[in-house]
């Protein structure tokens, strides 16, 4: 462990710390998972106050009773069998994206799989999923996109006034769909709108909302981002590439090890309730805690030669990319099926691409929380 005095926050990175405090959620809260990083000037904060932006407890910032009542509503759109079903419906996207694809390299030689590819098919996936209508995949994204920037990045305070703009479209357009019952009954914000809280209320329309905004944020920009990194580890890793659209299973296997190794969620927050102890530190009531997630992916005691990329290894499951216990991602399934039958359609649509000159050091995602290729430009020979 590790306490940084500029920012004040605990630095965790061995996984069996990291895991130790995932498994304590009453000890270690999740209150400030959602928190800025930047301070929000006054002038972003009127903005987000004149639209009536707010977050409240809802999932991954939720520790209250509750949680496992939202909870439950959103698994029961990503559990295991839902996400079987959910197959054809990522095929299909998937084919119908890569056919753009072929059309661009054909015309031009190159294409960037991560706008046209990476990005967009768990955005169209999520949409058909949870009966999400009356906006254009490119506006989720570019919503859910400057929801990351803001809250997880550092951005200048007059970018920070563009994002807010952008996040309040995105906050006044979940709360129209949520308040007004627009959305058809057995869709993920019609199952939202008839939940009821632990003393038999309704769900309130800024909980149903912080709900939503978490959800299409997560489900498909983080996605993406997994998708995107890798992408372009298979296709620069000796081999890989074609055995992925031929070998049984390596696909799967590639992705896991992506996740123990290059994760796009690489850190999150906690904040203690009380004082409380990891690996021998005293920590007070209040510390901000920065969770390793990335890092916890490498410790050599739980993964031998974890710089190696090794898609077989025994373990890989055991890395806690998707988190532990109560507040472990509800849409892991989902995202570990989308983004090995991406990198195995690609594999198979695009046999002879290779990555373009200058592809080995692309613009990276650099947030608190979150990191990956912005773009996967490749070429055809």
């Amino acid at each position: 462990m590790h306490h940084d005095p500029v920012t004040g926050l605990w630095l965790v990175s061995r996984h069996k710390d990291v895991r130790q405090v995932l498994l304590a959620p009453d000890l270690f809260l999740p209150d400030n998972a959602q928190h800025a990083v930047s301070p929000l000037p006054v002038s972003v904060l009127r903005v987000l106050a004149r639209a009536g932006f707010s977050l409240p407890p809802a999932l991954a910032n939720n520790g209250t009773p509750n949680h496992p009542g939202l909870r439950r509503v959103v698994t029961r759109f990503f559990h295991a069998q839902r996400v079987a079903e959910a197959v054809p419906v990522i095929e299909r996207i998937a084919i119908e994206l890569l056919a753009d694809v072929q059309s661009q390299l054909a015309a031009t030689g190159g294409c960037d799989l991560f706008t046209s590819y990476a990005q967009v098919l768990p955005c169209r996936v999520l949409m058909e999923l949870l009966g999400i209508h009356g906006v254009d995949p490119s506006t989720l994204i570019r919503w859910s996109d400057a929801s990351l920037e803001l809250f997880w990045g550092r951005p200048a305070p007059e970018r920070q006034l563009e994002l807010a703009e952008l996040v309040v479209a995105f906050h006044q357009w979940l709360t129209k769909a949520v308040r007004t019952g627009s959305v058809p009954s057995d869709s993920f914000m019609g199952a939202l709108s008839r939940h009821r809280l632990p003393d038999g209320t309704p769900l309130d329309v800024e909980t149903a909302v912080g709900v939503c905004f978490f959800v299409f944020v997560a489900g498909q920009s983080t996605t993406g981002q997994l998708i995107a990194t890798a992408l372009r580890g298979a296709l620069f890793e000796p081999g890989t590439w074609p055995r992925t659209a031929s070998e049984a299973g390596l696909a799967e296997a590639w992705v896991e090890e992506i996740l123990r190794r290059e994760p796009p969620v690489t850190t999150w927050r906690r904040v203690t309730a009380r004082p409380a102890e990891v690996d021998g530190n005293e920590l007070p009531t209040g510390a901000h805690v920065l969770l390793m997630l990335l890092g916890s992916g490498s410790d050599p005691e739980v993964f031998p030669d974890a710089e190696r990329m090794h898609p077989n290894r025994a373990n890989v499951r055991h890395h806690l990319a998707f988190g532990a216990g109560r507040h472990r991602c509800p849409g892991a399934s989902l995202a570990r099926t989308e983004a090995a039958l991406a990198v195995r359609a690609a594999a198979r649509a695009l046999p002879d691409v290779r990555p373009s000159a200058g592809a080995a050091a692309p613009p990276m995602l650099g947030l608190l929380s979150f990191r990956a290729p912005l773009e996967v430009v490749v070429e055809q020979p």
